[in-house]
């Protein structure tokens, strides 16, 4: 009770019981109001929480509109920003390295083949497609191979937030290439909505002839599936003199049920159809780095200028000289002395009455490694990738490198993954169906059953392996877990080659057996035995 209450208490006892009962009342209606998370991330009370007004809405306004800055900011730190240049390199580097290879596994219980049928489709398969993987003319453009265009889907993807393919079918070529499917990448920018360009995006926009919603470019029904894509003839922000035409493409074909356009993005909430660069939650502190580092960089390179200043109380006309850079073979003065630079070996001639004052900045800053070291942790945390991958340090014991190494392969195996569902499985799904539809294939039941369908056109997908920090540690771990039934030989050889087991098995016995011809080939001659003297004297 304070003093007031007090007071009133002492002149009129039930005036204060009043105040007392309305403060206990007031007090358990705001102790019921602050329940929960009002009392710690739902707070406007608290002073750290007051000013924080945070507003999400739907997947649409959230990301659509703010896409294309999203992208013109991570495509610019991509371009400037070291530690930006490094995490998009690294994971594609680790995601698809030199590219996916395909490895048809075919179910042959449901198909009802013999493992020896099995394992011969599985070789002819693979070679029929490095046949179409292997040359340019699987590129609409004609510039990649099917492995190439892997790297540049995966950049793309990281950078822009999706990487887009078309699928295109041209049989003019078949003296070169048998199969006639292309694949033809485009940038995801030309996916947008007809008459839009710049920042601004149209949310209200639909369709002419179907009455469809378009969200940026994607065309979806009543029930929010994806039913087209409205893709620009050029770049929607290009200032080039080029007339720009929409084309809607359907996302699935009507007869054979596969897509059209390939959208690879990595989805971060339900009902969204455009996807967010990779460097988005960190392109802030991303710049912030770079100007920081840029800032040190220019410092040093300041601090290693020797400049003279030359000070003299008689007027500069009396000086030999009027002020030069050393080495730059100019001998011409500055004229009236007002105009100074700094430079190596750089004279300035000051006039009488004129002084200079430097300041010492201190640089270069004895904390910029420290510094960018924990900011690198802190935006590799943000982006899934170690501070050891992202700067190319390794410092640490082998333990714990091995930690940061096995951490970021969890999330490198993720994205390769979605990248092998929306990007490699298709393109080989559409191949497959070409080449069984044209003869080059045997798969019987491939078209009378979705089962038996599904049983063929099962494939493994082989990229960079996750590497070894001690080889001899690591294959001594590898060979317990296979003699404990913990792993197979074929996934550990997938894990720390990236090969096939069943292929290394063949090859080693056919170095087996020219180990042994070429053995017997080189092994001495072995020398009759002597007969003894007994056997002499009873001849």
């Amino acid at each position: 009770m304070n003093l007031i209450d007090r007071a009133i208490a002492a002149v009129n006892p039930e005036a204060a019981l009043r105040r007392e009962r309305a403060r206990c009342s007031l007090d358990i209606i705001q102790r019921f109001r602050n329940s929960g998370y009002d009392e710690s991330g739902a707070s406007r009370s608290k002073n750290a929480m007051r000013g924080w007004d945070a507003s999400s809405r739907s997947p649409q306004e959230d990301i659509d509109r703010n896409l294309d800055t999203l992208r013109q900011r991570s495509r610019s730190l991509m371009m400037s920003a070291p530690i930006a240049v490094s995490a998009i390199k690294t994971n594609r580097t680790n995601i698809v390295g030199v590219g996916l290879r395909a490895r048809p596994t075919v179910d042959r219980e449901v198909l009802g083949i013999s493992e020896a049928e099995a394992k011969a489709w599985c070789k002819k398969t693979q070679r029929e497609f490095e046949l179409w993987a292997k040359s340019k003319h699987c590129d609409s453009t004609k510039t990649n191979d099917f492995y190439e265009m892997q790297q540049i889907a995966c950049t793309s993807w990281l950078m822009n937030g999706e990487a887009v393919a078309l699928v295109r079918y041209n049989d003019d070529e078949a003296a070169f290439m048998p199969y006639g499917l292309r694949i033809h990448l485009i940038e995801s920018d030309k996916v947008c909505s007809p008459h839009s360009g710049g920042s601004y995006v149209n949310l209200q926009q639909t369709d002419e002839s179907t009455h469809n919603r378009i969200y940026n470019g994607v065309e979806i029904d009543g029930n929010g599936a994806v039913v087209a894509y409205h893709i620009c003839s050029t770049y929607p922000n290009s200032s080039m003199q080029a007339e720009k035409k929409w084309t809607r493409v359907k996302a699935f074909g009507e007869k054979t049920g596969f897509p059209n356009v390939l959208m690879v993005f990595e989805s971060e909430r339900a009902e969204q159809y455009r996807g967010v660069p990779y460097l988005a939650p960190v392109i802030e502190s991303l710049k912030q780095l770079t100007r920081y580092s840029e800032a040190e960089i220019m410092a040093a390179v300041i601090n290693g200028f020797f400049t003279v200043f030359i000070t003299s109380e008689k007027g500069t006309s009396d000086m030999p000289f009027t002020g030069f850079g050393a080495g730059d073979g100019d001998s011409e003065g500055t004229g009236d002395g007002s105009n100074y630079g700094m430079g190596p070996g750089m004279i300035n001639i000051l006039a009488p009455g004129e002084d200079i004052k430097m300041a010492d900045p201190s640089h270069p800053n004895a904390n910029f490694d420290a510094f960018s070291t924990a900011y690198a942790k802190y935006i590799g945390a943000a982006l899934e990738i170690p501070h050891e991958l992202l700067l190319k340090q390794f410092g640490a014991s082998y333990s714990a490198s091995k930690a940061a190494l096995e951490e970021a392969w969890k999330a490198f195996r993720m994205k390769r993954t979605w990248l092998v569902n929306d990007f490699c499985q298709p393109v080989y799904e559409m191949w497959l169906v070409e080449a069984i539809a044209k003869g080059r294939i045997a798969a019987p039941g491939f078209f009378l059953d979705p089962a038996i369908r599904e049983a063929w056109c099962r494939c493994a997908w082989n990229g960079p392996s996750q590497g070894m920090l001690d080889p001899l540690k690591e294959v001594n771990a590898a060979t317990r877990r296979v003699r404990l039934g913990i792993s197979t030989r074929e996934i550990e050889t997938m894990e720390m080659s990236g090969g096939s087991f069943d292929d290394n098995a063949e090859q080693l016995k056919r170095e087996a057996e020219k180990m042994g011809e070429i053995n017997a080939l080189l092994e001495p001659e072995k020398p009759e035995p002597e007969e003894s003297d007994g056997q002499e004297r009873e001849g």
